[in-house]
């Protein structure tokens, strides 16, 4: 039996309303290691069937044709992996010989009826060709067993292989995608259409169909052979294998099983490298990390390190449900397998030995008609199988063409080609920013939310941008990350019209910090390290940035440090647990019914929103070399006065000589040291200079300022 049809017993449910599920309890409970897992399960665990169902669509020839290019890709791809070849040769051997096993049967069975018609007429028995028969059923059924169990062994392997090689490529191609381009609607289906479980790979299916419809071939004409010559023979041959087709047609049905842990159990991985390549992945799969990703640079630091982790792996990355099937493929081959297909070929056996002793009592109708039935019937499932398979197949090579165009997937933001800046050291004096009659709206949008904007900031200012929450501050700072282009208008650096510069060069020389921050779903020294990818490894860097953002304090205190994850990436699975139990690993227990599929995730305990974004202010700091032009948007929204005083007197110590970019609603200590201050309201700047210079104008931020002030006031 292959991978992917899994079977198991069925027992009693018991009942575990009351007590607690402790994993440390070995008295009570048993441990098994499955590879990077850790499975903790009630003495006498039990097993159960989880039915399925094969699913299938038919697709035109027209998409067949469409898609061949890509599978011979695919196919080049597959043997420029190590191994692979020599792997795929070896699964498609087994394959064919399993697929001719059938018509040898088939015909060993038709020598059987020609046996037993010679004994109804002649009262003669071949003895020698009678026990020939007999044991071919078994040595076959044998061979069988062998084949599937060969079939099995490469299948890990093999798998492995190829899922490796695309996730990295499948991780690559969501990496690189800038941030309009991953927000279209169209860009997030096409990517959900070449998802795969952690199991497999689009690839690794596509083999798996092929070969299938292969082997079917193959067994379908050798049956065909065989059946043709054998109905010849027989009175009324066709018409009853016409008979038992039709009547396989109309109860032909499909059977899955599969099988994992039930009664009472848990499992948890603690496998550092499996952890960190899962976070990593949904760090470039979820939209909210995306900003922070492209504005950061983090696209190669990103691929590097999960290519890294991956690699460190191999093949002891899996999700649990396919550890646990690989643990339990070792019973697929024992004496009890072996001598359960005799047995439950011993009554055809006996009946025909019956037959040999005994030809007058039994008709020969009677044994043609048997053979004729089941053999026919065989066959046509067969036949209905390959159509069935047929119509996945035409859907696979499609996927692979889907999962080629992926990976060309252009990005709306085109690169410049223009080095910046030409001398590096010019970046420590900061990065002029000019805005000229900019105007944008987001994609889908009708409305702008910046109109008719021009300003200019020299060389080393301190620039604040304030006004209203949605009045367009994070939109300036966005268009100066270069995640976005402006609708109309030019935005240039350094007098340079920004969409000539590389944009490498432009993010490599620009930190911004976002209002809506994300923290990604690594460990706190990996959330900082991502503020510059090319330090990520100098732990000293990472604990002074923690420091300059006022995070280490309070990350020393937590259990695990700066390794504690912020969120954890891999769900642990468990099933029902007694009411008893509040905690697991460490974690809360969440209740609810089984959570064998969706597990729980945890999240750091007691962290609050000031907490997250000190260690987001502390991913900014690891920026401070090599960078002209340092933005913050709103970086005080979740701190209290005292920590948002000194989080300010850090940022101008930081700053030196360097351009810096804040939008804040908040007028206060900051406003009164900037060399520049931009008034905002309803999408366009209504005032600009110093604070000195616009509480002097008695307009709209003057009016504010006071309004502010006043809640200061006794």
């Amino acid at each position: 039996m292959l991978p992917g049809k899994r079977f198991g017993r069925r027992r009693k449910a018991v009942n575990m309303d009351e007590g607690v599920f402790d994993p440390e309890d070995k008295q009570k409970v048993k441990r098994t290691r499955l590879g990077i897992w850790d499975l903790y399960e009630e003495v006498e665990p039990r097993l159960k069937h989880v039915p399925g169902y094969w699913r299938s669509q038919l697709e035109t020839f027209h998409e067949m044709k469409q898609s061949f290019p890509f599978v011979l890709k695919m196919l080049r791809e597959i043997g420029s992996i190590r191994a692979c070849w020599w792997l795929l040769a070896g699964y498609l051997i087994l394959t064919v010989v399993a697929a001719l096993i059938p018509a040898v049967e088939l015909w060993y069975a038709g020598l059987l009826l020609k046996i037993v018609q010679n004994a109804v007429e002649h009262r003669t028995v071949d003895r020698g060709v009678l026990f020939q028969v007999a044991a071919s059923r078994l040595i076959c059924n044998a061979i069988t067993r062998l084949l599937n169990h060969g079939q099995a062994l490469i299948y890990r392997p093999l798998n492995e292989r190829i899922r490796r090689h695309y996730s990295v490529h499948t991780f690559q191609a969501r990496a690189r995608l800038d941030v309009p381009t991953f927000s279209d609607s169209a860009v997030q289906r096409q990517l959900d259409n070449i998802t795969t479980s952690s199991r497999t790979s689009i690839a690794w299916n596509n083999v798996q169909q092929i070969l299938h419809l292969l082997s079917t071939g193959v067994e379908l004409v050798s049956q065909f052979s065989v059946l043709y010559n054998l109905l010849q023979d027989q009175r009324d041959g066709i018409l009853l294998a016409t008979i038992s087709f039709g009547h396989t047609l109309f109860r032909r049905n499909f059977d899955q099983r599969s099988y994992s842990p039930s009664g009472v159990w848990a499992a948890t991985t603690r496998d550092p490298d499996y952890i960190k390549s899962i976070g990593l992945a949904r760090a470039v799969h979820q939209e909210l990390h995306r900003k922070e990703l492209v504005a950061g640079g983090m696209f190669e630091y990103l691929v590097s390190s999960y290519r890294q982790a991956t690699e460190r792996l191999g093949s002891r990355a899996t999700d649990f449900f396919e550890a646990y099937a690989i643990h339990n493929m070792k019973n697929r081959l024992n004496l009890t397998g072996f001598l359960s297909d005799p047995l439950r070929e011993l009554p055809q056996i006996v009946f025909t030995l019956r037959a040999v002793q005994y030809p007058s009592d039994i008709p020969l109708s009677l044994a043609s008609l048997n053979l004729i039935t089941q053999t026919t019937s065989k066959f046509s499932r067969t036949l209905f199988d390959l159509f069935e398979r047929t119509g996945s197949v035409v859907e696979n090579l499609a996927n692979i063409r889907k999962l080629y165009e992926t990976f060309e997937i252009p990005n709306l933001i085109e690169d410049g080609g223009t080095p910046f800046p030409e001398n590096r050291q010019d970046l420590a004096l900061g990065v002029a920013v000019e805005f000229r009659n900019v105007s944008f709206r987001y994609p889908g949008s009708t409305t702008d939310v910046l109109r008719n904007i021009s300003f200019k900031i020299l060389q080393g200012q301190l620039c604040v941008i304030v006004g209203a929450n949605g009045s367009g501050k994070s939109t300036i700072l966005k268009l100066i990350a270069r995640l976005y282009d402006p609708t109309e208008g030019q935005i240039f650096i350094d007098n340079q019209d920004i969409r000539t510069l590389k944009l490498a060069d432009l993010r490599r020389a620009t930190s911004v910090l976002f209002q809506d921050y994300t923290y990604f779903p690594l460990s706190i020294k990996d959330n900082i390290a991502l503020g510059d990818p090319d330090t990520a490894h100098d732990d000293s860097k990472i604990r002074e940035a923690a420091t300059l953002g006022g995070a280490t304090d309070f990350i020393e205190r937590l259990d695990d440090g700066f390794d504690t994850y912020l969120t954890r990436p891999v769900d642990d699975v468990y099933s029902s647990l007694p009411q008893g139990t509040k905690t697991l690993f460490g974690r809360s227990v969440q209740y609810g019914g089984l959570r064998g599929a969706a597990g729980m995730a945890s999240h750091a305990q007691g962290l609050s929103g000031g907490q997250m974004q000190r260690i987001a202010l502390s991913r900014t700091f690891m920026r401070d070399e090599g960078v002209g032009l340092l933005c913050f948007d709103e970086p005080s929204a979740s701190l209290d006065p005292t920590a948002e005083h000194d989080l300010f007197e850090r940022l101008r110590k930081l700053r030196g000589s360097k351009t810096m970019i804040f939008s804040t609603h908040r007028f206060g200590n900051l406003t009164r040291h900037a060399d520049l201050i931009l008034y905002m309201n309803d999408s366009v700047i209504l005032e600009e200079g110093t604070h000195d210079e616009l509480i002097k104008q008695d307009g709209g931020y003057a009016k504010i300022w006071k309004l502010q002030a006043q809640a200061f006031l006794p």
